[in-house]
């Protein structure tokens, strides 16, 4: 029974980077209303069909495509001279989108009942006290974040040790988590309750640096394979 090449899944899964920051891309494109100073305005938002799409196809499946392509990415750095750090941003990272895969559900599916729930007249809805739920969820959601932060920005720091991959890759990809992270959720947050631009700015980095990875992995493996294959003078 034939083994199979590691080496190409590793590959094809980075390729799920740039289509990670693509699709993130396109979820940070429109505004979300912040429902504590417009609330009728974030009903009617999350309300529609769109919404519902946008989340499902942009959010969660663009975790889904971040875990694939960081486990990638992980694997590719285990057996190189950042090998240790690769495989610890990995594990941080993977986890930190594991535990964020509940809460994109419930933006997804959640939300849009309580906002039909608000414009269908239940208005009781905005009012209603905190819960447990509520609590517990804001903490995952914290948590997440932060570990989100810390692992991208070790993996942007191995990319950048790493001797084989682009330095400027591993810049481009710390860059992307300072905008997405403090200078984008934690502002959003704390401040506007909606995600700022440099969301956008941040997705498209990561697209940048998530393809530009990709690429030098496989063009380095095909010089590999092109040199193999040619016969040996003697």
């Amino acid at each position: 029974m034939s083994q199979p090449n590691t080496a190409n899944w590793i590959r094809l899964g980075l390729l799920a980077l740039p289509l990670y920051g693509l699709l993130t891309f396109w979820t940070t494109l429109d505004l979300q209303p912040n429902p504590s100073t417009d609330y009728e305005a974030w009903a009617r938002y999350v309300s529609t069909n769109y919404y519902v799409l946008m989340h499902l196809l942009g959010s969660i499946l663009g975790l889904v495509f971040a875990i694939f392509g960081v486990f990638s990415l992980g694997a590719y750095l285990g057996n190189g001279r950042t090998g240790r750090l690769g495989l610890v941003a990995m594990v941080i990272t993977v986890v930190a989108n594991a535990l964020f895969l509940p809460i994109g559900g419930v933006s997804t599916f959640a939300a849009p009942e309580v906002g039909q729930a608000y414009l269908a007249g239940i208005e009781e809805f905005a009012q209603m006290d905190p819960s447990f739920t509520v609590y517990a969820q804001g903490a995952t959601f914290v948590l997440a974040i932060l570990l989100l932060f810390v692992g991208n920005v070790l993996l942007g720091a191995a990319v950048w040790r790493s001797g084989t991959l682009p330095k400027c890759a591993g810049a481009i990809w710390v860059a992307s988590a300072l905008l997405l992270y403090p200078l984008g959720i934690v502002i959003a947050m704390t401040i506007t309750g909606s995600t700022p631009r440099t969301g956008l700015v941040s997705a498209l980095l990561v697209v940048i640096s998530g393809g530009w990875i990709a690429w030098s992995v496989m063009s380095r493996g095909a010089s590999r394979e092109g040199a193999e294959a040619q016969p040996r003078v003697r």
